[in-house]
């Protein structure tokens, strides 16, 4: 068998920031038609690679050739141009215009005239999201769509591009298995048609599911172009991590007897998304919430925080029941969200570390009307430490932190308001298998300080390995409360696709 033609050559890269390397001497090649798994930890190096490929970033030395001959992708256009697309972990959305507008942004089609060929544009739009199976209405605002459906319109816009080279990254993290799976034929398809593509993952399962070979990143350096065939899962982890241990991800539960309910939500009702919702919170319990996306649990999480008008229904905290009509009422009864759309509604890219953990919390280090810079970075360095953020200084601004700092990060602003009730919602979207561990470390050890966790997660593993009871929701209303050996795949699965119904 003739050996595959390499389509994207990439050699020496190298990349620093501030004088700081984050890619050091980075070379291997692509070949075409393949799916090229991408993986490492946090930091490693993998968003600021796919940024010089996409012509985002430009590397501080080393080439990209493209069909054996040396390119220059100044931007993103150029790299359009040349059949390059990507499906960004951060959405490129505007929230103010349509689906079908997004999807052709910049790439309009246009009528003889001149003017916008709308219909054409969403005709094509509308066979696009049916071939990925995505129930998305053309002529909805993107403001109204959940974080999975703006994901199906991200990539639905790559693939109007035609590209002859795919960058997906992290494309899954707001996918339910059965739309994963729909992704997963949609590849093989592109792959059959000749489409190369480099799928960034955190998930080694789908690494191994999808991709023919795979790369690891660690520090900025190459470490192994494996096929997959030939490794296993722990072998890619070991790559990544770079120890030989590799201990259970999972801490072990706290166990939770009925103790103290911190949290009562009662017949909890918001029109078109959830109906008489009622749970518990006891204190220092881990408690999940699980169901398939479009089940509500983000939007109670919200309604719970005051960020959506509630129309029945009331909170209870700590035995009084208290009016949370803003975040500032949340914030008053001592509770906290970290929101999943992390981009969006929580970091601020522009702002540095300091900036961004105080921002909630600045009136307590202000003296008289000035900020206490010295107690602000003070406070600042303890988090850094006590959650292992890489970051060359505290000046740095967000947007140059690897999307795992910039979690811990958000996780830091909203443990500095010393909240007793901490919503997670997905809080280990987009980050690698080690510092998923180091964030379950931070949960099991918060709810032994005696602060109750409520986790909602997509993943099950993670709903599993973590939570102590578990609520599963299915179109807006709660049908299962689990504990115990109850909570397995089997039985949640059950819940919450209706094959079991409420209890």
């Amino acid at each position: 068998m003739a050996p595959q033609e390499n389509i994207l050559s990439i050699e020496k890269i190298t990349k620093e920031f501030s004088g700081v390397a984050v890619l050091s001497d980075v070379s291997f090649d692509i070949r075409r038609g393949e799916i090229m798994g991408l993986i490492g930890e946090n930091g490693a190096g993998k968003s600021t690679l796919i940024k010089i490929i996409s012509g985002i970033y430009q590397p501080s030395s080393g080439t990209l050739k493209l069909n054996g001959k040396t390119v220059a992708v100044p931007d993103y256009i150029t790299a359009k141009s040349l059949g390059l697309a990507i499906v960004p972990q951060e959405f490129n959305l505007i929230n103010t215009l349509t689906v079908f507008e997004n999807i052709f942004l910049g790439n309009e089609i246009r009528l003889k005239s001149g003017l916008l060929d709308k219909q054409k544009m969403r005709e094509l739009s509308a066979k696009q999201l049916e071939e990925l199976k995505m129930p998305v209405g053309v002529n909805q605002l993107i403001s109204s769509l959940s974080v999975a459906e703006k994901q199906m319109v991200e990539i639905s816009k790559a693939l109007t591009l035609k590209a002859r080279i795919l960058i997906m990254d992290e494309p899954t993290t707001t996918l339910t298995s059965r739309e994963v799976d729909t992704l997963f034929t949609l590849m093989r398809e592109l792959k059959s048609q000749g489409v190369t593509m480099i799928f960034v993952s955190h998930k080694l399962n789908e690494i191994k599911t999808i991709c023919d070979r795979v790369t690891v990143l660690r520090d900025g350096r190459l470490i192994s172009v494996d096929e997959v065939s030939r490794v296993n899962e722990e072998d890619i982890a070991r790559k990544m991590i770079g120890r030989k241990d590799f201990h259970q991800i999972f801490p072990a539960k706290l166990p939770r007897e009925a103790g103290t309910e911190v949290l009562d939500v009662k017949n909890l009702s918001v029109k078109g998304l959830f109906k008489d919702v009622s749970f518990s919170l006891r204190k220092g319990e881990v408690l999940g919430f699980a169901g398939l996306v479009g089940s509500g649990r983000t939007e109670l999480a919200e309604s719970v925080m005051g960020l959506r008008n509630i129309q029945g229904g009331g909170v209870v905290v700590d035995g009084r029941t208290v009016t949370v009509k803003n975040p500032g009422d949340a914030l008053r009864h001592k509770l906290a969200y970290l929101s999943e759309d992390r981009q969006g509604k929580g970091i601020v890219q522009g702002f540095n570390l300091p900036q961004n953990i105080t921002l909630i919390s600045l009136k307590n280090y202000l003296k008289g009307v000035l900020i206490n810079k010295k107690a602000e970075i003070s406070k600042t360095e303890e988090y850094v430490k006590t959650f292992k953020i890489m970051a060359a200084s505290h000046k740095l601004q967000l947007r140059y932190l690897s999307g795992g700092n910039q979690q811990k990060v958000y996780l830091s602003r909203w443990l500095d308001t010393e909240p007793q009730i901490l919503i997670l919602d997905e809080p280990t979207r987009g980050i690698d298998v080690n510092a998923k561990q180091e964030i379950y470390g931070f949960i099991h050890q918060l709810a032994e300080k005696g602060i109750s966790c409520i986790v909602i997660s997509s993943e099950l593993e993670e709903i599993i390995g973590l939570c102590s009871r578990v609520y599963v929701m299915r179109e807006g209303q709660i049908t299962g409360c689990l504990e115990k050996d109850r909570i397995n795949e089997e039985e949640i699965m059950f819940h919450a696709t209706g094959i079991k119904g409420s209890n």
